[in-house]
């Protein structure tokens, strides 16, 4: 864990952070992938990432990137999906949005 802001309690606290992708459908809903938002300092410390039992290919990437990442896992493994939602730290990313667009999804 480190100190980092985390949007469950709205300010910096000591936490882990991740990201999880969820799908829902008429029958019901379901988490269907997750990534760890690993801290920059982490990445500098092979043995605090072994310690946590971090893989060695893990490194740096903002939420939204962990989130395009995943919704690409779960489109090229035909996951139907009509639309994306998300918070604005996911909204206001340029490279997510496009990659949601190329994708036909809102």
């Amino acid at each position: 864990m480190q100190r980092q802001y985390t949007g469950t309690a709205g300010r910096v606290e000591n936490a882990q952070v991740a990201v999880y992708l969820l799908s829902a459908t008429d029958a019901g809903h379901a988490m269907i992938d997750r990534e760890l938002s690993v801290p920059r300092g982490w990445i500098k410390d092979p043995e605090r990432l072994a310690a946590a039992g971090v893989p060695d290919q893990v490194g740096v990437a903002t939420k939204p990137a962990l989130a395009t990442a995943m919704l690409r896992r779960a489109l090229d493994a035909g996951v139907p999906a009509a639309w994306v939602t998300g918070d604005e730290v996911y909204g206001a990313d340029p490279t997510l949005r496009a990659a949601l667009e190329a994708s036909g999804l809102g």
